[in-house]
């Protein structure tokens, strides 16, 4: 029976409470929970902390330009079945010949098509009970592979190239899927439709610092709030790629390297700004902006 009492977060993630009950109710139903949001708003981080704290097998897939089905669920393997399908007539030579010794097919045969069946992230999490999958990024994807996944999601089941083995999983035993989009690019509606829906917004200052806390709880106070002051401030701008949590917790990260004096002044001079800001025109904007404010020092 798949885990799916309510989960609300762990001492590393914040999950507020639409998004706990989103995540809920597609466990619950057996969909998938599809996340989109701005870059850095945790979507990737609620699947890998709920596994962890319940100590579920968690399977991923980053997805990408070329990504494809036979890579997400299984592929044959064709070059080792020609290869032990070789080593098989070899052997059978050897025998004619009264020859003991015989070549090895890793205890592969080729009459057993499922042993040269290389199964991906989602034939191993449907296989796998109480398991959580992640289809991270689905967005990068080419068009054709979130529509290829429409029998699937609406099935629950895979069946293996070549061996036609199937495997299938109950409503009530389907992994918690989570799948993740930054809106690259919008998604076919038959897609959204086999899926539960939430939009993580970008937190507020105070959730930000709860946020900031779990990673960084003996943080001192003063430093805290310069950083989230800035952060903010930069976010402001209107820049073309404003600054997200994950580049936030990075920069705390570098200051917290230093003795606190130390990062207080980092702070002040904005040091590290390659690591909030990723792009050449809002370096220069946040860097005209920071000297009006009487800032210097960006690094």
């Amino acid at each position: 029976m798949a885990i799916t009492k309510m989960w609300t977060g762990s001492d590393k993630y914040i999950c507020d409470k639409e998004l706990a009950q989103a995540f809920h109710m597609a466990r619950v139903i057996g969909m998938p929970l599809l996340i989109e949001g701005e870059p850095g708003t945790g979507k990737t981080e609620l699947p890998i902390q709920f596994a962890k704290e319940a100590g579920l097998e968690l399977f991923v897939y980053p997805v990408g330009s070329k990504s494809s089905v036979e890579q997400f669920v299984a592929k044959f393997d064709h070059v080792k079945y020609l290869r032990d399908s070789q080593v098989e007539i070899l052997n059978a030579q050897r025998e004619e010949k009264g020859m003991d010794t015989k070549l090895s097919t890793g205890g592969r045969n080729t009459e057993q098509l499922q042993d040269y069946v290389l199964k991906g992230p989602a034939a191993k999490a449907f296989s796998t009970p109480n398991s959580v999958l992640l289809i991270d990024e689905i967005d990068k994807a080419p068009r054709e592979f979130p529509n290829d996944l429409l029998y699937a999601l609406s099935h629950r089941k895979f069946v293996m190239p070549e061996s036609g083995e199937v495997i299938e999983v109950s409503e009530e035993n389907m992994p918690a899927i989570i799948i993740t989009s930054n809106r690259e690019q919008e998604l076919p509606t038959a897609f959204k439709g086999r899926c539960v829906y939430h939009y993580i917004s970008f937190p507020n200052e105070d959730t930000m610092r709860e946020i900031v806390q779990k990673h960084y709880p003996k943080m001192n106070k003063e430093l805290e709030d310069k950083c989230i002051s800035l952060f903010y401030q930069m976010r402001s701008l209107g820049l073309e790629r404003a600054p997200a949590t994950r580049e936030l917790l990075s920069w705390i990260k570098y200051l917290e390297s230093f003795e606190q004096a130390e990062a207080l002044t980092r702070v002040d001079r904005v040091e590290g700004l390659g690591v909030l800001i990723k792009n050449q025109n809002d370096f220069q904007k946040v860097k005209s902006n920071m000297f009006k404010a009487g800032k210097r020092g960006l690094n």
